[in-house]
């Protein structure tokens, strides 16, 4: 099983949901953590409570859809880090409307943050990874983005490209031991969720919750450094 202690990792969105419970369950395996998002306040809270841990904590508050800020934040992310080990690519957005009546500028921003702002940061922690030969780039889809569904085009087109990238991108850095990977959960309770009117906050027994997922993002992390797991998807077993 591989060691995750003392290892470095940055994950976008991280203030809350499953970023949230993403970066407390590194913390647990002894994994320094920083977080990214726009709400400064929430940052402030979850790195309080990730330092608990006796790990170092950092946040930085900054727009994944903004190149020239993603560019200027990770750089400095990076140096407080030390190194990067992991990129967790969690930061996403959605909106419920058809195609018809959404305004153009939604449904250009559900592009920008879910997809261009994935491509952002990873364009910028890669060469950090690709210098010391070996790293684990993480990216959450979703199954909007195997399937199609009516008023989330923008949310599904977003996450469609997320795994033609994420696809993509691990057969072309396979060869430099860095393990790309691309998750696709069913629905889990989270504030967004909850304000799409999804999910809402007594489905514990019903809805997957971020504690479920993290572990699996763990779990793929443990393995052996020869073994990739190229996808997975984890459903409720409630339908």
């Amino acid at each position: 099983m591989n060691t995750l202690r003392n290892k470095k990792a940055i994950i976008t969105g991280g203030s809350r949901g499953l970023g949230k419970a993403t970066a407390l369950a590194f913390a647990k395996e002894g994994i320094d953590v920083a977080i990214t998002g726009r709400n400064e306040n929430a940052l402030k809270e979850t790195v309080a409570e990730l330092e608990k841990f006796g790990v170092n904590a950092f946040y930085a508050a900054f727009d994944v859809g903004n190149y020239e800020e993603v560019k200027r934040h990770i750089e400095l992310v990076a140096e407080k880090l030390g190194d990067v080990d992991i990129l967790v690519n969690n930061a996403g957005i959605a909106a419920v409307g058809s195609l018809r009546e959404m305004e153009v500028d939604t449904w250009s921003a559900i592009i920008q943050t879910n997809l261009m702002g994935m491509y952002y940061v990873t364009k910028e922690v890669l060469p950090h990874l690709l210098l010391k030969k070996e790293g684990d780039i993480i990216n959450i889809s979703s199954t909007a983005g195997l399937n199609g569904n009516a008023n989330i085009s923008a949310y599904c087109a977003s996450k469609f490209g997320v795994i033609g990238m994420s696809e993509s991108l691990m057969k072309e850095v396979r060869k430099d031991n860095i393990r790309v990977n691309t998750l696709t959960p069913s629905t889990i309770e989270t504030d967004m969720t909850i304000d799409l009117g999804i999910a809402d906050k007594n489905s514990q027994a019903t809805v997957l919750q971020p504690e479920d997922f993290a572990e699996l993002i763990l779990a793929g992390l443990k393995l052996p450094r020869r073994a990739l797991l190229k996808s997975a998807a984890l459903w409720s077993t409630n339908p």
